[in-house]
């Protein structure tokens, strides 16, 4: 199982951040080992002093495929989580500033909380999908997957040319405005519509 994550995916988290639009979709990835399942607590890693709570939208990869056409890309996913992309903000901008790979901003151990995941046959349609994540119950994010500069059927088609997809991947599919730190103690809970899926601490 591997993670995919887009990047740069709404515009006025693009704006927040100062970075441009893209004119393709961003990639990056994360190691499974950055995956924290069943609410389990994260745990602040003690090489960043500004750790940041990205919410996104996932999709779970049903079947293998490569170069696939944008319109057969349904077939290719079968639910809908929540997650969030954790990102050590200090680590990245040195990174960055350096022109180097921001992996281990993104990739360290527990950067990827992910939910349960939801069959599609739940939602009326996959344009209109409102999320959100609180922080100590007062909102943070909200989004819709309405507002995404690259759709999910998009995104497959995209990376699929490069990369093949097998079952059990996990696709990110980018976050919204409104990120922002965590400290210990802190309490994120997500949403996708009403229904949460995220709730666990800061230790």
């Amino acid at each position: 199982m591997k993670i995919l994550a887009i990047g740069r995916n709404y515009v006025a988290h693009i704006e927040e951040l100062k970075n441009e639009v893209p004119e393709e979709p961003v990639i990056f990835m994360k190691p499974d080992t950055a995956v924290l399942r069943n609410n389990e607590p994260f745990y602040y890693p003690e090489f960043s002093q500004d750790v940041h709570f990205e919410v996104e939208l996932l999709l779970r990869i049903s079947r293998e495929g490569k170069n696939i056409d944008t319109k057969f890309a349904r077939k290719y996913y079968d639910a809908i989580g929540l997650g969030v992309d954790f990102t050590a903000r200090d680590l990245q901008a040195k990174l960055k500033a350096k022109g180097l790979p921001w992996t281990l901003a993104k990739g360290f151990n527990g950067s990827a909380p992910v939910s349960e995941f939801l069959p599609l046959d739940q939602f009326p349609d996959l344009q209109n999908i409102d999320f959100s994540l609180q922080l100590n119950g007062e909102v943070r994010q909200k989004g819709n997957s309405s507002l995404m500069l690259h759709p999910f059927d998009a995104i497959i088609a995209y990376i699929s040319r490069f990369i093949t997809l097998k079952t059990g991947d996990i696709i990110f599919t980018g976050t919204p405005a409104g990120v922002g730190p965590v400290k210990i103690g802190d309490r994120l809970e997500g949403f996708i519509e009403d229904k949460k899926l995220l709730n666990f601490e800061i230790k």
